[in-house]
């Protein structure tokens, strides 16, 4: 691919790319990083002021193959964004008049995850629904039509946050837009009671919510824990406490909370070493005020 270099190339070929336009590091997928050489070099995306590209225009429709939630099927299904509505929507029947899901712009998040789709297009979006999160996943046959998707979906938030934080800068505001997980994996967890035996589950943090899923590829998770902040009485601790029984894997992880420690175990040192480290990130960052109700809702869930 060409690739030219150089502060004056860099100059022209993205004199004009959107603040909301993810720009690829080295640590993405394939894709993201191939389709933003494209979009400068080859299609000149970001060179003309005048040009505007459609997922600029704040409402986008398609198709695109959704992971079907019961049996795992990839089906065509079409997707309708819209800023006007404030939704992601997608419909089951091609006629069909009322949507299968409404997903608010405001709890929106996508991330590419090629490996766990097993598709290299493949995009998890994921919204909340009653306050839990549910998961969906999606891929196209096009590279540049997924690509377009997310940025489409990443336009949607920019407009909604500038309408939501009118004082905020784009530097600001950016950030917020779509965040990829701090880190997934398996360990195995026991129950509040700390006497049933530890199960396998898929482990999924979102910045500060820590969901378990008994397949990686759930619409839905078994349940979800909050990670607020060491000034509000969280703490990660590697091992378990010394009568825990029941565990397989070897390197525990006890999480402290005001109500109660939450017991895990991971299979190798660096798995368990991998996970306290994003624990503690998390733990480390003072809670914002609109996380103060989060936890307040994790607290009174049964």
């Amino acid at each position: 691919t060409i690739n030219p270099t150089g502060n004056a190339a860099k100059a022209k070929y993205e004199q004009k790319v959107p603040a909301f336009y993810y720009r690829p590091t080295h640590t993405d997928c394939k894709l993201l990083r191939e389709q933003w050489i494209r979009a400068k070099y080859e299609r000149n995306e970001f060179e003309f002021i005048e040009k505007q590209e459609p997922y600029s225009a704040g409402y986008r429709e398609g198709f695109l193959w959704k992971r079907g939630r019961d049996n795992g099927q990839f089906l065509s299904r079409k997707f309708v964004l819209s800023e006007r509505e404030g939704a992601l929507k997608y419909f089951n029947k091609q006629d069909a008049r009322d949507p299968k899901a409404v997903m608010k712009i405001e709890t929106l998040n996508a991330t590419f995850q090629p490996a766990k789709i097993g598709n290299p297009c493949g995009l998890q979006i994921t919204y909340l629904k009653d306050n839990s999160t549910r998961n969906i996943f999606v891929y196209h046959s096009d590279a540049k039509e997924m690509v377009d998707w997310f940025n489409a979906i990443r336009a949607a938030r920019f407009h909604y946050l500038q309408v939501a934080f009118p004082g905020a800068s784009d530097e600001e505001l950016v950030p917020k837009l779509t965040r990829n997980f701090m880190k997934e994996g398996f360990m195995e967890k026991t129950g509040p009671k700390h006497t049933e035996g530890f199960k396998k589950r898929w482990f999924t943090m979102d910045d500060r919510r820590l969901m378990y899923f008994k397949d990686p590829l759930d619409a839905y998770a078994r349940g979800e824990v909050f990670i607020g902040s060491k000034e509000n009485s969280y703490t990660v601790l590697s091992g378990l406490p010394p009568s825990t029984q029941g565990y397989h894997w070897n390197h525990g992880i006890t999480i402290v909370t005001p109500d109660r420690k939450f017991l895990f175990a991971c299979e190798t040192e660096a798995e368990q070493r991998d996970w306290i480290a994003a624990f503690q990130r998390v733990i480390n960052r003072p809670m914002r005020p609109q996380e103060y109700a989060v936890e307040a809702h994790f607290k009174h869930k049964p």
